[in-house]
């Protein structure tokens, strides 16, 4: 387990690099926090440390938006808080995209839990009353 303070958003650049410095060989990634905590935001930062240079947006309505790195190789970003069941995570295929050995940073995990692998890292954004942020990552 490891802590990211993240003071401002000028720290966003900085913070992501510390993140992707950290993955390793990780490659799914649950994102908990309370609406507004800066899942997205967060997220954003971390592909562009990644390389990203496509628009890195919420998949709130099309819940999963990929992305290529430089190299080529394929990020997945999910959000699940618009799904009604198990079945719509299903039906897109999550399992594959999971499987694929690509990077999977995931929005509202709390919603398809009973699906993530059990190497997910777990990162928890904690919203502080000065606007402050506290990321958590645990395996």
């Amino acid at each position: 387990m490891y802590k990211i303070k993240i003071q401002n958003t000028e720290g966003l650049p900085e913070a992501a690099r510390q993140f992707v410095d950290e993955m390793g060989e990780n490659r799914i990634f649950a994102f908990y926090g309370k609406m507004g905590a800066g899942k997205t935001t967060f997220i954003k930062a971390i592909c562009e440390a990644l390389g990203v240079e496509d628009v890195v947006t919420s998949p709130t309505f099309a819940i999963v938006n990929e992305y290529k790195t430089p190299l080529g190789e394929a990020v997945f970003h999910f959000d699940f808080y618009r799904i009604k069941n198990l079945r719509e995570a299903y039906d897109i295929g999550c399992e594959e995209y999971f499987y694929s050995g690509s990077p999977c940073f995931i929005e509202w995990p709390e919603l398809v839990e009973e699906l993530l692998p059990e190497d997910t890292v777990r990162v928890n954004i904690e919203v502080h009353d000065d606007g402050s942020r506290t990321v958590t990552v645990s395996s």
